[in-house]
């Protein structure tokens, strides 16, 4: 690979989950990649070469050409050599053990997305309000009941969001909490607080071996609930999933499962990183709070910049198809390349003063919710779920502070607070 490197010294950092874990490191490394390697290759051992594309145009240049940039020939997260090959293994040769829309090129890519899109359009989105404002009114009171202080993250960031989907989706309540320990131990499989219980850290190969885990036990559950919809459907999305066809013929089973999976994954854990991440920015700048409180019109701007602010997905990686020059560099086919949107959303040219909160940013200008055809399919759930929940909860919020250190979760791809320790005290 003929191309401009990485010091690696500079580079392997991203590579490992603990770096993500202090933001301030993860940012002044990108910070200096988009100053003197904004298109370059990064050679790490035990993983082949990426092109780290670090500017938010690139990132949307590579990201609105599905045919030239694919995402179903190579893993689509950043994997050592060792662990693409375990990949394969467990799922009988494909190049990822999930195969969710993220993993999907189209025309197949769109075939399979068009079965429960309605369902997500804005103006389905907004027959929910009620109900999702009733599931942020209950975690509003709990929050008032846990006054004067709580970890917001446990007790409220993570549980809101992933009531909203599960209940959108029909799993009961009862397994909610499986749903969530399963979404943890797929997205931080490296944390040492919210790993797989009897994880071996120090072993290469537990990434993958997670992942293969955490496909079955979600396979075992989603199969009973697959065979449930298809004798008695229901008004629910998993009864989309159980019955959708593409082509006139039902999901190959590995989809369909990894369909199911990734709404009752990524469908939470990007908006409870979100929202604790909000709820961070308030307990240290009371005068946002201040802001918020006197009017709440600029909730949908606070929304927004705490989506860029956050960006809790950290990249997604594709492979070449063909040649094509980007920013004057050659990528050939083949080459992989590594979206850093953590980077992205904070890139000089695009967004003035990107180490700024401002709520006055043009909505919708960050790739939060990435971008072209692969953009989130959830994206305007999401976004109704923290407008709502900050309608119900800033009136009542007369104060806030930090009552201990707030920590990130370890991991390289969806990066959120796990703790967040306040002190509050509730109308």
């Amino acid at each position: 690979m003929n191309a401009p490197r990485i010091p690696t010294e500079l580079v392997a950092p991203i590579f490992t989950p603990a770096t993500f874990g202090q933001r301030g490191v993860v940012h002044d490394i990108f910070t200096r990649l988009r100053r003197d390697y904004p298109l370059a290759v990064a050679e790490v051992p035990g993983y082949d070469p990426h092109w780290i594309v670090t500017k938010f145009n690139d990132v949307q240049e590579i990201t609105r050409q599905d045919e030239v940039f694919r995402s179903s020939v190579r893993s689509k997260t950043l994997v050592s050599q060792a662990g693409e090959q375990l990949m394969r293994h467990y799922s009988g040769g494909q190049p990822h053990i999930f195969r969710t829309l993220v993993h999907m090129d189209p025309p197949e890519h769109t075939q399979y997305r068009n079965v429960t899109a309605a369902t997500f359009r804005p103006q389905s989105i907004a027959s929910l309000a009620e109900p999702v404002r009733a599931t942020a009114r209950r975690h509003v009171e709990r929050m008032a009941a846990l006054a004067p202080q709580c970890d917001f993250t446990t007790q409220v960031a993570n549980l809101y969001p992933l009531n909203v989907v599960l209940d959108i989706i029909g799993i009961p309540g009862q397994d909610h909490a499986k749903m969530l320990r399963l979404t943890q131990w797929l997205f931080s499989f490296a944390d040492p607080d919210l790993k797989r219980p009897g994880a071996d850290l120090a072993d290469p190969a537990e990434h993958i071996n997670t992942w293969n885990i955490v496909y079955n036990e979600f396979k075992d559950y989603f199969e009973g609930v697959i065979a449930d919809r298809r004798a008695c459907p229901r008004p629910d999305v998993a009864s989309l999933i159980a019955n959708g066809q593409v082509n006139g013929c039902p999901m190959e089973e590995r989809a369909m499962i990894s369909y199911l999976i990734i709404a009752a994954t990524a469908g939470h854990d990007t908006t409870a990183a979100t929202t604790g991440t909000g709820m961070w920015l308030l307990a240290e700048r009371p005068d946002l709070l201040h802001e918020l409180k006197a009017d709440l019109s600029l909730i949908p701007g606070f929304v927004e910049e705490t989506i860029r602010w956050a960006s809790p997905v950290q990249h997604f990686v594709r492979s070449a198809a063909r040649d094509y020059v980007l920013r004057g560099q050659t990528l050939r086919e083949g080459d992989l390349v590594y979206l850093s949107y953590v980077s992205a959303n904070r890139d000089e040219e695009v967004f003035g003063d990107p180490f700024e909160f401002r709520m006055d940013r043009p909505t919708g200008r960050h790739l939060g919710f990435g971008y072209g055809r692969h953009n989130c399919l959830g994206q305007y759930l999401a976004r109704t779920e923290m407008k709502i929940f900050w309608e119900e909860l800033l009136p009542r919020l007369a104060s806030v502070e930090m009552a201990g250190e707030g920590r990130m979760s370890e991991s390289e791809f969806v990066c959120g607070p796990k703790s967040i320790p306040i002190r509050f005290a509730m109308h």
